[in-house]
Formats: structure tokens, C-alpha cells, sequence
């Protein structure tokens, strides 16, 4: 059995988690996860359910009829950050120097298929525009101006986009403007989401980034509500740290931080539902941070 020192047992209990949870979660590593038996395949009219267009318009007109009675709210788990998603472009960062070799060339050398999709859609990104006017005048060739594109995106000491949230990456393109997912979500909760003239909405964020939230509502906010003729209440919460994981070793034994701290690692959304179960409302609509549309394709809700 695995043996926790005092300083262990103290740091488990600040998080909220039981010691007999953290050796649950060690036994999982050592056992696996066992197989789950399962007793049928869910399908139309045994645990789905499937309407007809006349059923769907009906089922709408009663909920349009309904909601001012209603208290509704729309629940957007966000706590997801931008590092994995630009994982190839750091990797391409720490492999290429355009001062020793062609761009070409170290696609030959890694076959970093990645980085290729990515420099073919450079300009179909949102963001494009914004780098580019930061990098304007300081490459001399299409190798060097990829290279110091990415660095842009990613470097701390600039757009430090890796350590984003992925609700505020510049996501849409709308000529005049880019929007993010957190705003695209503001704007699909005034079509649907909406009593009167206000609508709630619900954000489950990492802490670090509350900051960089309220930023954004407070530049986007007044827009939007002359916009959408909506004013928004927003409000925010943190994965609850009692919800952590434990990170073990190839051996399953605790890995530990250099200060000889155990590390912990978040959970999965799952984890969301303490979260959710604190929040009062009639009908909560649940909708994942990278998951919106713009304006013209709302129709096909």
C-alpha cells in the first residue's frame, strides 16, 4: 500500500478529498478500469426519443409560451485551455530555426503534416490579421515570416496565446471584428436563453483566467446588449479542486512536484456536475465552450 507522509495528508485534506479517495484513485491505475456489462444499445424509442417536424414545432410553441414564467439559464463549461490545441505549433518553435534551415527542408526532415495544414490556412484564421500586424516588416522571406507568425501566437512576452482559455481565442471572423467562443455563446443565449429582455448565463472557468473573463465581458458587453437588446448576467465558477486527480508514476506510485508536493491533476467535465448542482433554474441549457455557430447558421439549431 502506498504510504502518505503528514505533509501529504495535510495537502489532500486542503484540496477536500478523502484519503481513502486518493487510494481508490491509485488502485485504478493499478487495477484498470473494470469492463461495464452493457445491457442494450440505446436506440429510437428505447432511451432516445425522436420527433416529427409537427411534434418539434409544437414542443417549441409550448416552450415559447411558457418561458416568462420560467427561470432559464444557459450553463457553459470553459475551463479548457488553448495549450493542447497548439501543441504542434510549440513543437514546431522548439524544432525549427529559419536562420539554419529552409522551411521545405524541415518539412522533409519531420514530416509535420500539422504545420503543414496549418501555413497552407495561415489566412483563413481569425487571428491572422492581429499577428500580422504585430510581425509587419520584420521577415524577409515566407520561412522566416511563418516562424516569427507562430512566435507571436505563442511566446509569453506577446499574444501568449497557448496560455488562453480556449473561450477567448479569437474564434470567428466577422470582417469588422473577431469574436470568441465566450462571446458567441452571450449572443446564442439572447435566441434562446432569454426572459424578457435578460438572459443568465453560467461559466465554469479555471481561476487563472477570471481575470482575462471579466476583461472581455466588460470590453464586449455594452455592444452586444444594443446589439442582441439583452442584458446579460453572467456569472462564474471554479472545477472544484476536490474533484482532482491524483498523477502517478509508469510505477503507480505518486508523482511528485519539486517542492516533494504530490500533483494533482483536474478532472474531466464530469466533474462539472458539483457545479452545476449549485445552480437554481427551471431549464438549464448545457453547451460546451468551442462548441457555437455564427449568426447565419443559428436557424439550424
Amino acid at each position: 500500500m502506498i504510504q502518505l507522509t503528514e505533509k501529504d495528508l495535510q495537502q489532500i485534506a486542503t484540496k477536500g478529498i478523502a484519503k481513502e479517495k486518493v487510494r481508490s484513485q491509485i488502485e485504478i491505475f493499478e487495477d484498470g478500469i473494470p469492463f461495464v456489462n452493457l445491457v442494450n444499445a440505446a436506440v429510437v424509442g428505447e432511451g432516445i426519443s425522436k420527433f416529427t417536424v409537427r411534434e418539434q414545432k409544437s414542443l417549441i410553441t409550448k416552450f415559447e409560451g411558457s418561458k416568462e414564467n420560467l427561470t432559464l439559464l444557459k450553463f457553459v463549461p470553459a475551463s479548457g485551455a488553448a495549450s493542447r490545441m497548439f501543441k504542434a505549433l510549440f513543437n514546431f518553435l522548439d524544432s525549427y530555426d529559419p536562420s539554419k534551415e529552409s522551411l521545405k527542408k524541415y518539412f522533409e526532415r519531420t514530416n509535420d503534416t500539422d504545420l503543414q495544414v496549418f501555413s497552407t490556412g495561415l489566412k483563413d484564421f481569425p487571428f491572422y490579421d492581429i499577428v500580422q500586424e504585430r510581425i509587419k516588416g520584420k521577415f524577409s522571406n515566407k520561412d522566416e515570416e511563418l516562424y516569427l507568425f507562430v512566435k507571436e501566437m505563442m511566446s509569453e512576452e506577446a499574444l501568449n496565446y497557448g496560455f488562453y482559455p480556449k473561450g477567448l481565442l479569437p474564434f470567428h471572423n466577422y470582417g469588422d471584428h473577431s469574436a470568441t467562443p465566450y462571446e458567441e455563446h452571450l449572443k446564442e443565449a439572447s435566441n434562446y436563453a432569454r426572459v424578457g429582455d435578460e438572459a443568465n448565463l453560467h461559466f465554469t472557468i479555471s481561476e487563472q483566467h477570471i481575470r482575462m473573463f471579466t476583461k472581455e465581458y466588460g470590453a464586449i458587453k455594452d455592444r452586444l446588449s444594443k446589439a442582441t437588446e439583452t442584458n446579460f448576467n453572467v456569472g462564474y465558477s471554479y472545477q472544484k479542486a476536490s474533484t482532482d486527480t491524483i498523477a502517478v508514476d509508469m510505477d503507480n506510485n505518486p508523482f511528485r512536484n519539486s517542492d516533494d508536493s504530490l500533483l494533482f491533476r483536474p478532472g474531466g467535465h464530469g466533474a462539472l456536475i458539483e457545479n452545476l448542482n449549485e445552480e437554481e433554474a427551471d431549464v438549464i441549457f448545457i453547451k460546451n465552450i468551442d462548441n457555437v455557430v455564427v449568426p447565419n447558421a443559428q436557424d439550424e439549431l
